[in-house]
């Protein structure tokens, strides 16, 4: 019985070096894209007066916590808060619900036109947004939806629901026959087959667009500021974009509302990050 040759030493230090370029290209990635968000936290709490001496780029004196304070009690960021996250998260399970569904009858069902019917899907998900304000709001004043919460929730809900639909039909166009041809054998039905089996199968895939239509709804501009224009109504985006065009705010005021704009988006991706993960490594060993 051979046992295993050792690997030489200089082998394990070559690939040791090669590894390096690749870890340092990492690190020097990961702090191009941290360091804006520290430059935001730390402005956010400095004083209008130490900001105009000492610069964006240097320390705090101490922590300045009237900006955040104005800010918030300015545009009513409870309010606004509320909004998005009832909004998003309508959005995310609504589209998540409509994706599985139409992804069940392309990708399993195997309905007729399968193919035009997916290209219909990638073409409506490269529309402009623009080219939808028209239509939508005329739509929305037709049905006496305009300026209503749940006027924006359909829309992005049809919108999301079209990429979703795309991803999984593509996904469960490979799901294994036979698992679904023995269940039916056991007398499952269509909805049981989809929830019993389908969903639970799916569910990395399926929790990886729950995150990603949280935060890309989350982040939506023009569409809310089309459809929202009570004060009552609007969104986190929309009431940062308002509120800064007014020129009603200093540099430390602007930081602390893009700060308390970001924060709700970035908690709710590290709570689910490992879900996250988890689907992205499902897809990738698929």
């Amino acid at each position: 019985m051979s046992s295993a040759r050792p690997v030489p030493r200089s082998s394990r230090l070559l690939t040791a070096l090669r590894r390096y370029p690749v870890l340092l290209a990492l690190v020097i990635g990961a702090l191009f894209m941290v360091l804006p968000f520290l430059i935001v936290t730390v402005n956010a709490v400095k004083s209008p007066a130490e900001y105009s001496a000492n610069g964006p780029l240097s320390l705090p004196e101490g922590v300045y916590l009237d900006g955040l304070k104005d800010f918030w009690e300015r545009v009513d960021f409870g309010q606004k808060l509320v909004n998005s996250m009832l909004i998003s998260g309508s959005v995310a399970l609504g589209a998540v619900i409509l994706s599985v569904l139409n992804a069940y009858a392309i990708g399993i069902g195997r309905i007729k036109g399968r193919t035009w019917v997916l290209a219909f899907f990638v073409l409506a998900n490269m529309l402009p947004q623009e080219a939808l304000v028209y239509p939508v709001y005329y739509l929305s004043k037709e049905a006496g939806l305009y300026d209503t919460r749940l006027s924006v929730i359909i829309v992005f809900t049809v919108i999301q629901a079209a990429f979703g639909t795309y991803l999984l039909a593509s996904v469960l166009g490979q799901f294994p026959r036979e698992i679904i041809e023995a269940a039916r054998i056991d007398g499952a039905n269509k909805w049981q087959v989809l929830w019993r089996i389908v969903v639970p199968v799916s569910r990395p895939t399926i929790g990886v667009l729950l995150v990603f239509f949280f935060i890309w709804t989350w982040n939506e501009f023009l569409l809310p500021l089309v459809m929202l224009i009570s004060n009552d109504n609007q969104t986190v985006s929309v009431a940062l974009g308002v509120l800064q065009g007014q020129r009603l705010m200093d540099a430390t005021m602007t930081n602390a509302a893009a700060l308390l704009g970001v924060l709700p988006a970035i908690v709710f991706f590290l709570v689910f990050q490992r879900t996250l993960t988890r689907g992205i490594a499902v897809g990738a060993v698929k």
